[in-house]
């Protein structure tokens, strides 16, 4: 090995053969769902049935939000301009940052550090957020993940909460997310719900992803949101056109039952 040779843990590729994190791929296909081998690829392991039930609700969670978000109108307002799918759908990733999809790596952060305190203290959830929410408002900080902008009740937070629940996943970050939630309501004298980012910050804290991989896990979902977006930019759109982020309409199918 010379000083220029490196290493990485997470694919060999040899003629006839491509092996991810120790596994061959020709035996994962049809075998590994999706979600199963995402995670695998960021963790190096497959994960446990509740671990990969669990990350397949939270690519599906994050899978869209409209046309309104930055990152379908970079995306959109790239292709409108005439530039090829990869081109818009890359535009669109290069808009999740700190403001768009970053609350998932900022409320981690919190947890974290939360979870970390109340295991030094020995104190209960809420007394340890209670004293965490004090702390933020004398630091003028607000945590991340909580409140929206459209939904006072985001469905699907409480679907991802019962999944994690019912999987066995929930454990002392989803406390500690809940008894934030509380304390923010005392101190600030308002309910702000824990929106999708933080119940998705939450969950992944129980599996044990670094919160440097949160913006990650969102692109990874929202890439497909944005191809469909992109698509239709394409092909149903007139090209160079004004994008309004509120003047639209939907002209999908009807609110129809799972089946």
């Amino acid at each position: 090995m010379t000083e220029q040779t490196w290493t990485q843990p997470i694919t060999k590729i040899e003629p006839n053969k491509v092996v991810v994190r120790g596994y061959r791929i020709d035996e994962l296909m049809g075998r590994v769902p999706f979600a199963h081998v995402v995670y695998l690829v960021l963790k190096g392991e497959l994960p446990t049935e509740a671990q990969g039930r669990v990350m397949d609700a939270l690519l599906v969670a994050s899978v869209d939000h409209g046309a309104t978000p930055p990152s379908t109108l970079a995306a959109r307002t790239v292709a409108s301009g005439g530039a090829p799918l990869t081109a818009g759908i890359a535009a669109g990733v290069m808009t999740i940052n700190r403001h768009h999809g970053g609350a998932i790596e900022g409320c981690m952060q919190v947890l974290l550090e939360a979870v970390a305190r109340q295991r030094a203290s020995g104190d209960d959830a809420l007394t340890t957020a209670r004293a965490l929410m004090a702390d933020f408002r004398a630091q003028k900080k607000r945590v991340p993940g909580y409140g929206h902008r459209i939904h006072t009740n985001d469905p699907r937070t409480a679907r991802l909460f019962a999944i994690a629940e019912e999987a066995g996943v929930a454990g002392d970050y989803v406390a500690m997310a809940r008894a934030l939630q509380q304390a923010m309501q005392e101190s600030l004298g308002k309910d702000l719900p824990l929106n999708v980012d933080g119940v998705i910050a939450a969950l992944l804290c129980e599996m044990g992803f670094p919160p440097e991989m949160g913006n990650g896990l969102f692109a990874i979902a929202r890439t497909v949101g944005l191809t469909a977006h992109v698509f239709d930019e394409i092909v149903n759109q007139r090209p160079m056109r004004q994008i309004s982020p509120t003047a639209h309409d939907y002209n999908g199918p009807e609110e129809r039952p799972l089946v």
